[in-house]
């Protein structure tokens, strides 16, 4: 098994094409691109934004002018007909979904998103594949080599190993991950949902052929590889089955052999797990990238708490990362929001972590009184009051409900809202994520009930699709939400690429005792120190000095986002609602 899975790295690199092999010489000894302060990155699915992969490649200026430079397309692989999680159930790993294109397709379209700068990232999904994946198909006609692909059990007492200690993933399916196949006569592994068939790399002949099919992508020109759900790969009788040592075991072993076959890969990982145990898949050996699930959730959660104190305390526990490693700062993504903070962070700072996520339930689906915010929830749980947030960053952030007021007063707080946690995930450390759509203040979208397919999972409230025309329009005028939005995160991103103490991860929190007023520094560049403050509140915050002349001499400090001057004195710094500040005493 080890001499065929060398020889497939092997054949790998044999097959990378000439062009990719001299984009690995460039970047071999070269700073990794992912700390540069000049990176930024979005996600879309490709029909929603632009139709197929042809419309994407014709929307590359717009990306271009955007500032992008890292381009993460959501499941574009053929996956199955009607249910198949947003493309998460993946039929074919060398193919692409007809409707979008062909391989040929992503393929130019790689090429021409390198001409123009920009790196890109697609799923790999390991942990599973669809039920009528052609492995799939052969393990149901008999074929042991393929049912050895797959987690089976022919006796449901095998199960009961397993099951008691398995948390309960979507509570309308119940904490039982394991479904009888007639077709089989056995029980098989489905974590997610049915129609995914949880694939077992205990057999090295299923790391080979998983290791083939990861090859055969990046040498169509794929420089990030996204490991979704690659927390659950690992599998132990009498444990949760997550973060096992098998999976870091994993992660490990692809590094390795694309550093063979193709060395200019990097991969992110998709762990939605406790805080702790996000941070060991990251590292030069493991995950180059990783999302950073504490520091969106946090945001949320101080927007509707208008308190620092948990945002604080979670980041200077828990921002810093192995050497190699960077995070992937966003507030939105395709999927649900889970208060995935850590209850022991919460009882440090003397809260009670469930009573504490109800409220934030209930506020981000207006059942909370004075709520701004229009989200759904997603998988409700009506016996224990627990549920996980849908919607767009827009309308969680106030824009739908202010709209439909008719309150001037309150678009305006909702635009700055939108604009202040985007100014944070842009200057705190990592690479900033921007959810497409996000820059035009799209609002949720309920025209997915219309769809059978769709109408089950609200998660498609906050996947609208992109009215070109209407967007244009919007985003032409200075005056419209999604025109002052689109203005505002432009000179965010032109701020990031213009000032090199962005780089890196390196952070510290800055211990103001305003607990409405959220500040850290960033040092490095040539540049000087750096003092971000960002009030959460909607309300005018004064700060007190606490270290700020100290850190950036004596006033009057320049805001590096708008270029004025900024007075300090005796009383203080005066925010106004929302406001964010990125302060420098080095006259910017």
């Amino acid at each position: 098994q080890l001499e065929a899975i060398l020889l497939t790295a092997a054949r790998g690199w044999r097959d990378r094409p000439l062009a990719l092999k001299y984009r690995d010489a460039e970047t071999a000894d070269a700073e990794p691109w992912y700390r540069s302060h000049r990176e930024i990155g979005a996600v879309c699915y490709v029909d929603l934004f632009a139709g197929d992969l042809a419309g994407l490649r014709g929307r590359i200026d717009y990306l271009r002018d955007l500032g992008v430079t890292y381009l993460h397309l959501m499941p574009l692989l053929k996956a199955r007909a009607g249910e198949n999680d947003g493309g998460y159930a993946v039929s074919d790993y060398r193919a692409v979904e007809p409707r979008l294109g062909t391989m040929d397709d992503l393929e130019g379209l790689a090429e021409a998103l390198h001409e123009a700068g920009i790196r890109l990232c697609l799923d790999f999904v390991i942990n599973h594949t669809a039920d009528d994946h052609v492995w799939a198909k052969a393990a149901k006609a008999g074929e042991k080599d393929k049912q050895a692909y797959y987690r089976m059990f022919e006796d449901r007492a095998e199960t009961e190993r397993y099951r008691p200690m398995l948390r309960e993933i979507f509570p309308d399916r119940g904490g039982d991950p394991f479904q009888w196949v007639p077709d089989l006569k056995k029980w098989v592994w489905s974590t997610f949902y049915h129609y995914q068939w949880d694939l077992n790399f205990d057999n090295p002949a299923l790391f080979r052929q998983m290791l083939e099919e990861m090859l055969y992508l990046a040498n169509r020109g794929i420089d990030v590889l996204r490991l979704d759900a690659v927390p659950f790969i690992g599998k132990r009788a009498g444990t949760n089955c997550e973060n096992q040592p098998e999976a870091h075991r994993l992660v490990r072993a692809f590094n390795a052999l694309a550093a063979i076959a193709a060395p200019g890969l990097v991969f992110k990982s998709e762990a939605i797990v406790h805080p702790d145990e996000v941070a060991r898949y990251v590292g030069t050996e493991e995950a180059q990238l990783s999302y950073f699930p504490a520091l969106m959730v946090l945001l949320w959660e101080t927007l509707a708490s208008r308190d620092t104190g948990l945002l604080r305390h979670t980041l200077i526990k828990r921002f810093a990362l192995p050497e190699g490693g960077a995070w992937i700062t966003y507030l939105r993504g395709h999927d649900d929001i889970g208060w995935g903070f850590a209850d022991e962070d919460a009882d440090e700072m003397f809260m009670n972590g469930a009573d504490h996520r109800r409220f934030l339930n209930a506020f981000y689906t207006g059942r909370f009184a004075y709520s701004f915010a229009r989200g759904l929830p997603f998988q409700d749980n009506p016996a224990t009051g627990d549920c996980r947030i849908s919607g767009t960053t827009a309308s969680l952030a106030g824009l739908e409900s202010a709209l439909e007021a008719g309150d001037p007063a309150a678009v305006d707080m909702a635009v700055r809202r939108i604009l202040l946690l985007h100014g944070i995930i842009m200057t705190i450390g990592g690479i900033p994520l921007l959810y497409l759509g996000d820059e035009a203040a799209q609002l949720n979208d309920h025209g997915y009930l219309k769809d059978p397919a769709k109408r089950h999972d609200n998660r498609w409230v906050h996947r609208p699709a992109t009215d070109w025309p209407a967007r244009a329009v919007a985003m032409d005028d200075p005056d419209s939400p999604a025109g002052n939005v689109f203005s505002g995160l432009r000179r965010l991103v032109a701020l990031r690429k213009s000032h090199p103490v962005f780089a890196g991860q390196e952070m510290e929190i800055l211990p103001l005792a305003n607990p409405h007023v959220f500040a850290y520094r960033r040092d490095g560049g040539g540049q000087g120190p750096v003092a971000i403050l960002a009030n959460m509140n909607d309300h005018v915050e004064r700060v007190g000095d606490w270290g700020l002349v100290a850190l950036l001499g004596e006033a009057p400090w320049t805001d590096l986002l708008t270029g004025e001057a900024v007075p300090f004195d005796e009383e203080g710094l005066l925010l106004e609602p929302y406001q964010f500040l990125c302060l420098s005493g080095e006259g910017g």
